[in-house]
């Protein structure tokens, strides 16, 4: 018995939980891609303007994966919450790094790159691909580690 299935309907997550890991994988690489266009949209507004605006593609991949994240919480628990714990790091390395680039071109600084958000960005790319692509390192991996 599920510890959940009175308080949510959980019948809907089983068809959907096994496709959430490749799901997640897929919103962490265009996060990346939105990360890059983003940063070179603030690059263009530090220059022209006082202040940088947050760019509306990365914010949509941001919560996108913070949904799917949670999703993936009641699906698989502990690999949820390890998810859950990077995306929300990463999710404040963004908020923090938005002020910076902020503080940079009220000053008239180059606008740097969100090093951080970079960091915690490439830590989330790989404990999923880690986690959905396992399948293809299974056979090398299990000759060498016993569990």
């Amino acid at each position: 018995m599920d510890p959940l299935q009175f308080l949510v309907p959980l019948g809907w997550l089983s068809e959907v939980g096994p496709m959430l890991p490749y799901a997640i994988l897929v919103m962490a690489v265009a996060n990346l891609a939105t990360r890059h266009i983003a940063h070179r949209h603030h690059v263009e507004q530090g220059s022209d303007g006082d202040s940088v605006e947050p760019y509306t593609p990365h914010a949509f991949t941001n919560i996108g994966l913070l949904l799917l994240t949670f999703l993936f919480m009641l699906d698989a628990p502990v690999s949820g919450t390890i998810l859950a714990v990077i995306v929300v790091t990463m999710l404040i390395a963004d908020l923090f790094e938005l002020e910076a680039r902020n503080v940079e071109a009220r000053n008239d600084m180059p606008i740097e790159a969100p090093k951080s958000s970079i960091a915690a960005s490439a830590v989330l790319m790989v404990f999923v691909a880690y986690y959905s692509l396992f399948f293809l390192v299974s056979g090398f991996w299990n000759q060498f580690v016993v569990a």
